[in-house]
């Protein structure tokens, strides 16, 4: 039988006078090292909806719905946790400072049902009023009205956006301003409506 060396003896006698050098989990929770990568999650106070973490995941582990019912139109963005490699693309890639999703420390992660295995944020969407079709989320296009600043008004969407959102802007004014067709200057539109109603056709 092979006799066990003088360090592995130490070993065993430290481990009787201090105890084993694991976690004491589950009876006491584990403290990951601050720079643990861990399980990314949304914030909701700094989420602008961009779909910019969706861009850049290389696992796919982000995606999107974009949903109209009964006049109220909402994006939702989904992280899976089962599929995410834990990369941090996804903060070092958003708009909003880094912040709108960001790694946590969690890492005890363990789930039954796999429906379990996301987490969802939801944001306002702002539509065309001519086709209907998805410009943005309105947070988004917020966040860009308050970066560009007076650029705003070169884009009618923007500030008109902008204005609906400070209560500025009277909704009676399109009625007010039909003149054969030229109040369409003063909807939020997307590109491809906004340039029909610049160059026509």
């Amino acid at each position: 039988m092979r006799l066990p060396k003088i360090r592995e003896l130490l070993e065993a006698v430290k481990a009787l006078a201090v105890g084993p050098y694991t976690s004491k989990f589950p009876k006491k929770p584990h403290t990951p090292y601050p720079s643990f990568r861990g399980q990314p999650k949304f914030n909701e106070d700094y989420c602008v909806g961009c779909l910019a973490c969706e861009q850049v995941c290389p696992a796919q582990a982000i995606d999107h719905t974009d949903t109209v019912k009964g006049g109220r139109a909402v994006r939702t963005i989904n992280h899976y946790t089962d599929t995410c490699i834990f990369c941090g693309e996804c903060e070092a890639a958003c708009i909003a400072e880094h912040k709108g999703i960001k790694l946590s420390r969690d890492w005890d992660l363990a789930f039954f049902d796999r429906k379990k295995s996301y987490e969802s944020i939801e944001r306002e969407l702002v539509l065309c009023e001519v086709c209907g079709g998805v410009i943005g989320a309105k947070k988004h296009i917020l966040w860009i009205t308050n970066k560009i600043g007076e650029l705003t008004f070169s884009n009618p969407t923007l500030y008109q956006t902008r204005l609906r959102e400070l209560g500025l802007i009277d909704n009676n004014l399109l009625e007010i301003k039909k003149d054969g067709g030229r109040d369409d200057r003063l909807k939020i539109l997307c590109a491809r409506c906004r340039r029909q109603t610049t160059v026509g056709g």
